[in-house]
């Protein structure tokens, strides 16, 4: 007997991204529709909670619209909803939460809750059919930096987390004050190509109980004091050369705690996930570093890397054929950490 395709709704607006996909066998990518808010909160310096939220009331009925017609498809050929629940912004995960329990409802669909990090591992599996668990990620956002076993799917083990700032949000603060604005990862990503990344010496800080953790609020402090010393002595600033020096310090630890973790627990399959994977810095010494070491590399298109619903719909699938169920009483969970089950 021919193997019945599951296809998944999912839903993604953990921050400021209204997205929808459907997802055939958590691996085939029918729509991916992402209504994006960065021109709104570019005017605030960063995402602003209670503007986010409203945003994604207005346009959630819209952007499932248009992932159900792109896919071809409609609400009763779909097996199930897969929804992000955490973490991230609360008032912006209950908007994603509420609709999908309306849906599962209101169709008598399964509802799948999903981890947002576990979302961004599984944005993986999208493009690299062939990869599978066991293999080292390394997830860095706006607001997570982890080193991440995957044993299994929906087996994962955090080995490294940051201590403070998370990637992204260093690569936002160095932005405002460098005068590049929100949001700075990518703009830092296009500066630093016009800077010479040895101009300035950049301290990697180490966490001496944790090897493979990671601190990035000493970095972004020695950036914000070399500005400050430059403007008090009136040495001019290149704000490509400050970028690109910034940005290899960035790069350098995350590649040696990466290799440093292959290396502790044998593995020789390394993915990278999250918005600031999508760095082109940070692809290209991973595939440097990887190649050297004959450690399979693994990373997912830009698309993929910065909040979207297609990830979480390859994250519902195996949730799903594994049998986990939420009932209507699903919430938002801020905080939710990788490898807890509500």
């Amino acid at each position: 007997m021919e193997k019945k395709d599951i296809l998944i709704l999912a839903i993604e607006s953990s921050c400021d991204e209204t997205a929808a996909s459907v997802v055939k066998n958590g691996r085939w990518v029918l729509s991916n529709v992402i209504s994006s808010q960065i021109a709104l909160h570019t005017q605030y310096g960063g995402v602003v909670p209670e503007i986010a939220s409203r945003k994604h009331i207005e346009n959630i009925n819209g952007v499932i619209e248009e992932a159900l017609a792109e896919a071809r498809v409609t609400l009763d050929d779909l097996d199930a909803i897969g929804v992000t629940y955490g973490p991230g912004l609360v008032g912006a995960l209950l908007v994603g939460v509420a609709e999908a329990k309306a849906i599962a409802f209101a169709k008598k669909k399964p509802l799948v809750g999903v981890h947002h990090i576990e979302g961004h591992i599984s944005a993986n599996y999208i493009e690299n059919k062939e990869l599978e668990p066991p293999f080292i990620c390394l997830v860095v956002s706006g607001g997570h930096t982890h080193l991440v076993v995957v044993n299994g799917y929906g087996d994962y083990k955090v080995i490294g987390r940051t201590r403070d700032d998370a990637a992204g949000e260093a690569f936002d603060k160095v932005a405002r004050a460098i005068g590049l604005g929100y949001p700075g990862g990518p703009k830092i990503d296009r500066l630093s190509k016009e800077g010479n990344k040895d101009a300035v010496r950049f301290p990697i800080a180490k966490v001496n109980d944790a090897p493979l953790d990671f601190s990035f609020s000493g970095l972004k402090s020695a950036v914000l004091n070399h500005i400050n010393m430059c403007q008090m002595k009136n040495i001019e600033i290149n704000p490509a050369d400050i970028a690109a020096s910034f940005q290899k310090s960035v790069v350098d630890v995350l590649v040696s705690h990466s290799m440093e973790a292959c290396s502790m627990y044998g593995m020789k399959k390394f993915a990278i996930a999250g918005g600031v994977a999508s760095n082109s810095a940070i692809g290209e010494a991973f595939s440097g570093e990887c190649l050297k070491r004959n450690i399979e590399f693994y990373h997912p298109s830009p698309v993929y890397c910065t909040d979207n619903a297609a990830m979480i719909g390859a994250a519902a699938y195996y949730e799903y054929i594994k049998g986990v169920r939420h009932g209507y009483d699903l919430n938002a969970v801020p905080g939710l950490k990788l490898g807890e089950r509500i």
